[in-house]
């Protein structure tokens, strides 16, 4: 009567949905993509919601994009529109995080702290950035700091 259709399989039910490979995007690879369409950077910004993988955010980090981003305009092809909806759609599709901890300072850089503390907090495998040296913490929270390229090889994008 109120029987479910886990009530009625025998047996042990799996969860089979694989996990998406988490990453947090450093802005210098959203910079490197909105300069060229040509580079790796680019096609793995054309690959968000793609299914392959998942992007996240925070606020410290959408703040930061824009900033930066916003003083990049002029070297651009973006107008004012064109960014602003680009940071709408990466908010629309991301896992959006709250920071509650700080790791600071762990990095030279508190902005690059910024972007450890959300591959952190968002259980990430990765980091992509073009700044491998600025990330020599990473390692110890289990998270890989990688380039675009390494991100497509994993992704199956690139051989």
């Amino acid at each position: 009567m109120g029987e479910s259709i886990l009530d009625a399989t025998p047996g042990i039910t799996y969860d089979t949905k694989m996990r998406l490979p988490q990453i947090v995007l450093d802005t210098n690879v959203l910079v490197a993509a909105l300069r060229s369409r040509r580079g790796a950077s680019f096609r793995l910004l054309s690959l968000i919601d793609s299914g392959k993988f998942e992007i996240n955010v925070s606020v410290p980090l959408l703040f930061e994009y824009e900033d930066v981003l916003r003083r990049e305009l002029p070297v651009l092809s973006l107008s004012e529109s064109d960014l602003d909806d680009l940071l709408d759609y990466l908010c629309s599709v991301a896992n959006r995080h709250e920071i509650h901890f700080l790791w600071r300072p762990l990095l030279r850089d508190p902005k690059d702290d910024m972007v450890l503390e959300l591959g952190v907090t968002a259980g990430c495998e990765y980091i992509v950035t073009y700044n491998h040296r600025d990330f020599h913490g990473a390692a110890s929270f289990d998270i890989a700091v990688i380039e675009p390229v390494e991100m497509l090889k994993i992704i199956g994008d690139l051989q």
